[in-house]
């Protein structure tokens, strides 16, 4: 049991460093110690839970917008908190569980298991060593009496059964000689107080006498007679205690007997620091200098186009101001024409013709010009228009000489945004690369947005809280020690319109699995045209007793803005792809298998679900084709219906962006987040997203971006 914290040769104060939590950078609170052996304050570990459970559920529709059709709990935190304490707590199975989250200390995940924050243990020793160090930080402040009456005397000493702090009156008074409680166990006064017995978590009541070798844990002997450690090597505490306190002791002299190289090479990094900040200076007027140059020859070339462009702006004015003036000249009493009205003055038949020879020939001259009337000058000045598109993106390339770091470059195909943003990249010299920092900004017309910096150990990282319709660039470069490579090229991706919804496809509602394949995910879906087909064969005598198969998602849609994505297989030979409602479906698929396909019902308005027979403003549903590598536009009023129009390239992945409040559903290829079809469809009932297959053909969800999926991706 440890003492009452009397003076130790260590100065506490210069330990702090090891005393701040490496999640809230403050000096431990009840600190718990992680399974990778490290400290965390106890709030610490609740709020990061937290967070990720936040973030999990952010992945759904459901907490992803206010305005999602499912249902929305309460969010108190204290609701929270009680969930995640409680033993034996679990998310539902197609949920993220949120008993795993990032060690702030060493970053790798840890899992608390079954009974999440129950199941660590208190890092006692720590505790008590904080409690020093506040004590030593707060010499003057003393601790008071918890039972005096006001105002309370100065404690004397602290009852560690009791948890509390006495004066000596008060201590004599609680604990009369002659009782149990004056066997209690006393220190020096303390806040800290701790139980004289470590219990197991596991087993709450069972006393912790063993440790694990192999989990490098304390455990009772029931965790090893029937336990998570049943096969594991366990020592007896008291030999667990001796070994690892010889050898901290060991390694501690050998420290300690290494004093003065240490103080030596303490010395050299002091040397090293001086070294770097005047190293760091002087690149940095270096710097200066190379811009300054840069800017001087801007200056120059600046000058010099400016002063081409006034030159040329007064040779065309001087021209203009010349033609305005004969012009001018043109008007009665004015110019040419005044001069030959006075000229008709003369009487003189000599005189006369000696002068209007030359004037005539002027008159003739103005009145061709004015037939046919041509500016002096042009007035564009697009060939004085300054081209610095390459010099523009040489200075975005401007960087420092090659530091032997190969430039990484961001894999294009790989990376993507969805609910995230996964962003993928590749580096030749992956193995001498430290780190990356990768870098984005979101692209806005108005303002200059700065780039924001997410350090990355890895070669892939998935960026969260992106904006919906929203452009982004990203960039990424390499460190090697404190050696930076210049940044690659930047890539631009575009965020869907609105947060994406979650769904499965619904095996029940419909769901033919004579026709159709769906996998154990239900987020893909085949369409078998083969054997069952030809055991009908005998009945298909017209073509409409080929129907198509539905498949629908599992959740319905009643308000607010969502987007879906997903990959129809090149192979495909017929595909429709939409939104139906549930009243429209219902009616479908109530007819039976083979006897009235839905596509030729006389009471939709539409052939094949779709949009070649009627153009209703509203309807009730909104199915677009894909197939044979194509995707057809529906036909419309108010656009050209030719063929070679309406027929586009399939691409690679398909979205659909459902605005319920507005009534209207749009189509976009995801590749490049364009909008390929919009129209507006009737909201008045629940709206689902739907499918439907002939022939064979694969419709794959697109999978929501989260860490596991990450995770996936670096095992492929």
């Amino acid at each position: 049991m440890e003492g009452d914290g009397s003076d130790s040769p260590v100065t506490i104060k210069n330990i702090e460093r090891e005393l701040i939590c490496p999640a809230c950078k403050e000096l431990f609170t009840h600190p718990l110690i992680l399974p990778c052996q490290h400290s965390i304050c106890h709030k610490c570990v609740k709020e990061l839970l937290l967070t990720l459970d936040d973030s999990f559920n952010d992945v759904g529709s459901d907490n992803s917008n206010q305005s999602s059709p499912r249902l929305r709990l309460p969010s108190p935190s204290m609701d929270k908190i009680d969930r995640i304490n409680r033993p034996g707590w679990k998310r539902n199975s197609l949920t993220p569980r949120t008993t795993v989250f990032p060690c702030p200390g060493c970053e790798h995940d840890v899992d608390l298991g079954e009974r999440g924050i129950n199941g660590l243990f208190r890092n006692f020793t720590l505790e008590t060593i904080v409690e020093r160090y506040r004590q030593a930080a707060r010499a003057a402040t003393a601790i008071m009496c918890d039972l005096c009456k006001p105002p309370p005397q100065e404690s004397t000493k602290s009852c560690m059964d009791c948890s509390a702090s006495y004066c000596n009156e008060c201590f004599k008074i609680h604990h009369p000689w002659g009782t149990i409680k004056a066997q209690h166990e006393y220190v020096g006064p303390t806040t800290n107080f701790r139980p004289k017995i470590l219990m197991c978590p596991e087993h709450e009541t069972e006393r912790i006498n063993m440790y694990c070798e192999l989990c490098r844990r304390p455990v009772c002997h029931l965790c090893k007679l029937g336990g998570n450690h049943a096969n594991h090597r366990v020592t007896t505490m008291s030999s667990a205690y001796k070994t690892l306190k010889e050898k901290l002791s060991k390694d501690i002299d050998y420290l300690i007997g290494k004093e003065s190289q240490v103080k030596s090479q303490i010395s050299e990094l002091n040397l090293l620091m001086k070294e770097t900040e005047c190293n760091g200076e002087r690149a940095k007027e270096e710097a200066i200098t190379h811009f300054e140059k840069l800017f001087e020859i801007l200056e120059e070339r600046k000058s010099s186009v400016l002063k081409a462009i006034d030159s040329s702006k007064k040779l065309r004015l001087d021209k203009f101001q010349t033609q305005m003036e004969e012009y001018q000249g043109l008007l009665e009493n004015n110019g040419l024409v005044g001069y030959a009205q006075e000229v008709l003055k003369e009487t003189d038949q000599s005189c006369f013709v000696q002068t209007a020879k030359q004037l005539h020939l002027r008159i003739q001259k103005a009145t061709e010009s004015l037939k046919s009337f041509r500016p002096a000058a042009q007035t564009s000045f697009e060939d004085y228009v300054v081209n610095t598109s390459k010099q523009t993106e040489l200075l975005g390339e401007l960087s420092f000489f090659s530091s032997g770091i190969d430039v990484p470059e961001i894999n294009e195909e790989q990376s993507k945004v969805y609910n995230n943003a996964l962003i993928n990249w590749h580096h030749p010299e992956k193995d001498k690369a430290d780190s990356y920092v990768l870098e984005y900004r979101k692209i806005n017309r108005e303002d200059e947005m700065s780039w924001n910096e997410i350090e990355v150990c890895g070669t892939s990282k998935i960026i969260q809280d992106l904006e919906n319709s929203s452009t982004y660039a990203f960039r990424v470069r390499a460190y090697k020690g404190s050696i930076c490579s210049p940044c690659s090229r930047e890539l631009i991706l575009h965020t869907p319109p609105a947060p994406v919804f979650s769904f499965l496809f619904d095996e029940k509602c419909g769901y033919n699995n004579e026709h159709l394949l769906l996998n154990l995910k239900r987020d893909r879906v085949e369409s078998r045209a083969g054997f069952n087909l030809l055991l009908a064969a005998e009945r298909i005598q017209v073509g409409y007793y080929t129907s198509l198969d539905y498949i629908i998602g599992d959740t319905g849609i009643t308000k607010g803005k969502h987007f879906w994505a997903f990959r129809v297989e090149p192979y495909s030979y017929l595909v429709k792809v939409g939104v139906a409602s549930s009243d429209k479906l219902q009616e479908w698929l109530r007819s039976p298998r083979d006897a009235v396909s839905p596509r030729y019902e006389q009471d939709s308005g539409h052939d094949s679900g779709s949009e070649d027979a009627c153009f209703d403003s509203s309807q009730p549903f909104t199915l677009v084709t894909i197939g044979m590598k194509k995707f057809f536009i529906p036909k419309s009023p108010t656009s050209s219906n030719e063929p070679e129009n309406r027929v586009l390239p399939m691409p690679t992945s398909i979205g659909i962006f459902l605005d319920y409040d507005k009534g209207k559903v749009s189509f976009y290829d995801m590749d490049h987040m364009k909008c390929l079809y919009e129209r507006q469809v009737d909201c008045s009932h629940t709206l689902y997203p739907a499918f439907a297959l002939m022939g064979s053909g694969g419709i794959q969800l697109e999978e929501p971006i989260t860490a596991k999926y990450l995770e996936y991706q670096e095992d492929m």
